[in-house]
């Protein structure tokens, strides 16, 4: 099985994760306000990923974590993992989606992967997309949050935690 290594600015966490297989789950982009606010950007760029097929290569241990409910439209808690010496958000952890990481495509090492296996294949919150942006080209569009209960590839799935209650 192909693997590829993310890491955080500094270099200071390493981690490595599956390119294929059910390892990866899925790959998307996130407008949401939280994501917006988390990442100090337009959008999101993830992969949902089974903490079973992440592994640490260093640094588990710099990592600092910020958790919290107040914005996330599910009420869910998600949890953020930020590298203590350069800040970078490596991924994100929600309450509703146990077994799962959401690590972000920017930490990735091997840039060629952005546009090939980790090209997103969901654009969620498009309600929210910055008017001056255009959406992703070639990839599905949903208005709010892709990732609630009930998808067929994901049935032990309740709710993914991504989205907001801000207001604009």
């Amino acid at each position: 099985m192909s693997r590829a290594t993310a890491s955080c600015y500094c270099g200071a966490v390493r981690c490595e994760f599956p390119t294929e297989g059910d390892g990866l789950v899925d790959t998307f982009i996130c407008n949401c306000t939280d994501c917006r606010k988390i990442t100090a950007s337009m959008f999101a760029s993830n992969f949902i990923v089974k903490d079973d097929s992440w592994t640490f290569l260093q640094g588990e241990n710099k990592l600092k974590k910020f958790s919290q409910s107040e914005t996330i439209s599910t009420g869910n808690t998600m949890t953020n993992y930020f590298c203590s010496d350069c800040g970078v958000l490596m991924y994100r952890v929600s309450s509703g989606f146990s077994g799962m990481k959401i690590p972000r495509i920017g930490t990735v090492d091997d840039f060629s992967l952005h546009e090939t296996k980790l090209k997103p294949k969901v654009e969620q919150f498009t309600k929210d997309r910055v008017a001056w942006l255009g959406g992703a080209q070639g990839v599905k569009q949903v208005e709010g949050n892709h990732y609630s209960g009930g998808k067929e590839w994901w049935p032990e799935a309740k709710n993914s935690g991504v989205g907001t209650k801000m207001q604009k």
